[in-house]
């Protein structure tokens, strides 16, 4: 229940839904090129003003199609419930832009009844995702949001202040967390300089970086250069440290097995599912023990790699993957922090074979055969141990900025709806005797 000054009325009544002008709509007399948001341009209640196309819009029309500083941004859904009223305030960043027929503008009437930035919130608070939801329910695979339903949506309106402080709380809220961002963007940047600099450096002297600076993308088919060799480092190939190990598992049709996957951009190795042996499709598997290193042989120029934890001790992988061991003097973490690099990666992908990179091919004998620099153990340890300070960092922020959202989320769920109230702190009081 709201609180007694507190109302719920349809957005009609307070706001005008405005509809965007149709790329292809006939052209007729004198026209004006203008800058053209799409569905592209408003995601995930955020802008990309990365590529904003521009569209001939005619003179006549300009001011109906022009975008004003405060328009709510919304998009249909175009098919995907997900998408449906995923909305952001425009601030004038573009002058002239016009909008998309399938993005609508929403634009308080200016009685001073509704604030847009609380719109805004209430949009993308679950109270609004919702509703929103709600109007793709009964779609026959098509969800999408039709003007009607736009404009039927039931605002909650406090008082025109106290919409005020509530947008400055929220606001105060995201302020910390794009600080936080910002301090997690600086941490991976600096985790990544550092897999760079330890385990790919460039000798004093010697030029420009050629491999491992940052952080490679999913695929990375560029041509590995192998920087020269460190003082007391030795270049050698990877099959003289690595060996692929086989544990065939003869698979009991009334027995559970942990399947595991691996997660492409080194995400790590994961428990996929538990199946009894009887619901097995592929009945080639293999036994995984903590400490093995799994390449995915269809995935890995995605880089698809990882350690297997403890907790997947005895889990099995069908022969999709190469189960790797060392020798003894290559540090299986030190080879992880390895696989983060630019040489790495495309290590992996000159190894592989096929004409489309979903159909690709690992070929572990080919691999084997590439050369690395490889410090003594004692140096790998360290190197990793660094290295681990860093991700520990970098994981710590994460764990912050997950916390933070999660905390924005639900006061923004009880101060839209009532359940807590942003006072104005009560000035009126006599000051207390010294």
């Amino acid at each position: 229940m709201l609180p007694k000054e507190w109302k719920q009325v349809p957005l009609h009544t307070v706001a005008e839904v405005r509809t965007g002008l149709s790329k292809n709509a006939q052209r007729q007399g004198a026209t004006l090129k203008r800058p053209y948001l799409r569905v592209a341009n408003v995601q995930d209640g955020a802008l990309d003003l990365s590529d904003v196309q521009e569209i001939d819009v005619p003179a006549s029309q300009t001011s109906r199609y022009t975008l004003q500083a405060g328009d709510l941004l919304l998009i249909e859904g175009n098919g995907n419930p997900e998408n449906l009223g995923r909305g952001c305030l425009w601030q004038g960043q573009i002058p002239d832009a016009v909008h998309q027929n399938h993005v609508f503008a929403v634009r308080t009437h200016g009685s001073g009844q509704l604030l847009p930035a609380f719109l805004e919130l209430l949009v993308q608070s679950r109270y609004g995702r919702d509703y929103f939801l709600s109007c793709a329910k009964g779609s026959t695979g098509l969800a999408s949001l039709n003007s009607t339903q736009l404009k039927g949506f039931p605002v909650i309106l406090p008082p025109f202040d106290e919409q005020l402080r509530i947008a400055r709380v929220i606001d105060t809220w995201n302020a910390t967390i794009v600080a936080t961002e910002s301090h997690l963007a600086n941490s991976r940047r600096q985790r990544h300089s550092l897999i760079g600099h330890l385990l790919m450096p460039v000798p004093f002297g010697t030029g420009k970086r050629t491999a491992g600076d940052a952080f490679p993308p999913s695929v990375q088919p560029g041509i590995p250069q192998l920087p020269q060799t460190p003082k007391g480092w030795i270049k050698t190939n990877l099959g003289a440290h690595l060996k692929e190990v086989v544990r065939p598992a003869s698979l009991d049709l009334a027995t559970n097995y942990r399947l595991v996957t691996v997660r492409r951009s080194r995400g790590g190795v994961d428990e996929r599912c538990e199946l009894p042996g009887a619901e097995i499709k592929t009945p080639t598997q293999f036994y995984v023990h903590e400490g093995d290193f799994l390449i995915s042989k269809r995935q890995i120029v995605h880089g698809a790699c990882g350690i297997v934890p403890a907790e997947l001790e005895g889990a099995i992988v069908s022969n999709e993957y190469a189960v790797l061991n060392t020798y003894g003097d290559l540090d299986p973490r030190f080879l992880r922090y390895l696989s983060e690099t630019t040489y790495f990666q495309q290590t992996c992908f000159h190894s592989s074979i096929g004409v489309h990179i979903e159909k690709m091919l690992f070929r572990l004998d080919k691999w084997l055969k590439w050369p690395i620099n490889l410090p003594p153990l004692d140096e790998q340890l360290r190197i990793v141990a660094i290295l681990d300070a860093a991700s520990q960092e970098e994981m710590t922020v994460q764990r912050q900025l997950d916390l933070l959202r999660e905390e924005k989320r639900a006061l923004m769920a009880d101060l839209l709806t009532g359940k807590r109230r942003v006072r104005t702190p009560d000035t009126t009081a006599e000051p207390e005797a010294a």
